[in-house]
Order: structure tokens, then sequence, then C-alpha cells
């Protein structure tokens, strides 16, 4: 479905953007892939290593509608990316948060409806649900507002979806390269802020792939959460580091022991790969989100299930994490 189709994807000069423009160069043909971010420079670096006929870079921030409404001119799908994520920077800026997290969710589901794009996924995170920082927060409304979209679209085509998952193995900001950088300045001793921390786990290109399905799958309106491992904190710290010491610290603000991707109180249909959580008001149609659009069927939980790194059915050990994340960092 990415054949001869213009692809936008804000924050595209991010981790997942690249590997999703490498993904879509390798497997598709697509007409126009457009980066759409702020920064000149890592536009100019990922211009060197990502420079088909069919690329395309625009500088704009999703806070500007008017330059986010151009250069969605005439684009078939959206991938929106672009976030502010470092959580105790949110909380010291939490209007820039704001601005772009959810003012620049508003402007993409704006833009797309002017526009007529057909699909829009936005991505999401755990922290998104239950949330307890701003983040998450800003998150949560962000998915809020793609989800109620599809009651706004009238007879134009747009439809508007969600993607949420857990950490992703190597992306800036995460554990895993944290832990790697004070092994490699030859500390003997890694930071665990509590022994009990869970977490769920997921490679980039795992989770661009879900993406990618998703876009084949999607009617509107859904929260598509995929089913990925968790790991114990001490566990990860033990696999990147056998002979390390290991030092309790503490939990930090705005930090969870267990993240949860499903709350309780969620609406849920289980397929076999993947949870879908349901819109929580349709006002235009009723849809059977128990069968998708690749006619894959599911089913109804009941009410009271949570989707939690700490009651997770599937478990990484060190041996299984080395392997993934050999996977996710050749």
């Amino acid at each position: 479905m990415f054949n001869d189709k213009n692809i936008l994807i804000t924050g595209g000069t991010g981790s997942f953007g690249k590997k999703y423009t490498e993904i879509l160069l390798q497997n598709y043909k697509p007409n126009k892939i457009i980066i759409y971010s702020r920064d000149e420079l890592k536009q100019y670096e990922m211009a060197q290593v990502y420079n088909a006929k069919c690329m395309r870079y625009f500088i704009g921030d999703v806070r500007d509608k008017e330059r986010l409404k151009k250069a969605m001119r005439d684009v078939d799908i959206v991938i929106h990316a672009a976030a502010l994520k470092h959580v105790p920077i949110a909380e010291y800026n939490p209007m820039e948060c704001i601005k772009t997290n959810i003012n620049g969710a508003s402007n993409v589901i704006d833009t797309a409806i002017d526009n007529e794009v057909e699909k829009v996924i936005a991505l999401s995170t755990d922290k998104a649900s239950a949330p307890i920082n701003l983040y998450g927060a800003t998150k949560l409304a962000s998915d809020k507002l793609f989800v109620a979209a599809n009651n706004m679209v009238g007879k134009r085509k747009t439809r508007f979806a969600v993607v949420r998952y857990g950490n992703v193995i190597g992306s800036r900001g995460s554990v895993v390269p944290f832990f790697q950088k004070l092994i490699k300045e030859g500390k003997k001793e890694l930071p665990i802020t509590d022994f009990k921390m869970t977490r769920f786990l997921i490679t980039l290109e795992q989770g661009v792939k879900f993406v990618l399905k998703n876009f084949q799958r999607m009617q509107g309106g859904e929260i598509f959460v995929p089913k990925i491992p968790s790991m114990k904190i001490v566990e990860l710290a033990k696999a990147l580091c056998p002979n390390c010491a290991l030092k309790e610290i503490g939990i930090r603000p705005g930090e969870k022991l267990h993240e949860v991707m499903i709350t309780r109180d969620d609406r849920v249909i289980e397929f076999d790969d993947h949870y879908v959580i349901k819109p929580t008001i349709q006002f235009i149609s009723s849809k059977d989100f128990t069968k998708n659009n690749l006619q894959e069927s599911g089913k109804i939980k009941e009410m009271g299930f949570e989707y939690s790194s700490g009651n997770n059915d599937e478990w990484l050990d060190r041996d299984s994490f080395k392997k993934l994340s050999l996977e996710a960092l050749s």
C-alpha cells in the first residue's frame, strides 16, 4: 500500500523516522518520502545517507500550522513521530511540552483533514497509559485527539489511529545506551533505581514493522498495542555487565515501578500478536473492531484486564536479551 504514495513523517530525523525511511526504501517504491522536522543539521546528516530521488526534506515545526499545511499538500500517508519526550525536561518546561505534544497533534489532525490525507498514525508511549508525569499526560491527550479526530472527518476519507509501545532498545535516552556508556567508561557499578523495576522492550525494527502493518489493519480510532516481552532491569544490567555491582539509588520522580500499556478500564480486543484499545466514544458510526481490514479476528477482553510490564506473560532473560540486542544494534 506504500508504492506510488506520498508519505510524510513528522520528527522524521529521529531514530524511528530514519529506520522507517530505511525500511520503506528497501521494500517499497513510494513516490515521495517527506521528512518534516526542525533541525537542519540532522536533516543534512540524514540526507547524506538517505538520498534517493523520492526523498524530500522540509524544515518545519508541528507547532506551525501553515507550514505543516503546505508540507502535507498531496500527501497520502502521515506518520506523526514528532514529540518532546524527555521526562524531567518536560516537567521543567511544561508549556513547551504542551505546545509540541498537544497543540502540535491538533495541527497535524487539522492539516491532514484539510488536505484529505488517507491515513494517519500517531506514535504513542507506554507512559501515556495512567500517566504520572507531564510527558505521559500530553501523550495521553494526543492519543485522545487522534482517536476523536475520526468523529470530525465527515465525508472526507481521512482516518486516524495510534500505535503505543514500550522502551525501544538502543534508542536515544533509553537505559541500554546509558549502561553501555558507563561500562565503556570503566565503571564497575551500575545504578538501578529499584531492584523490582520492569520495562517492556521492543527493537526499533519491530516497532517500525508494527506501524507499517497497522496502516493495513486500521479502520480509524484504534490504539494498537503490540504483544512484546518484559524484562527486569536488574537482569538487563547483568546481561550487559555480568561482573558489575548494582546499586539501588531510589525511584525518580515521574517514574513508575512497572509500565502499563493497557489499564483496567480500557475496552480491549485481543488479537494473536497485538491488542486494540477501542475508542471510548464513537459519535459517527459503530465499527466492529473485532475484525480489521486484514480480516484478522480478535476477541473482546473482559473488563479489568491490565497489560503491565510487571504482569506480562512473556519475559526476556539475559541470553534472549543479548540476542535481541545484537539484532537491534547490528
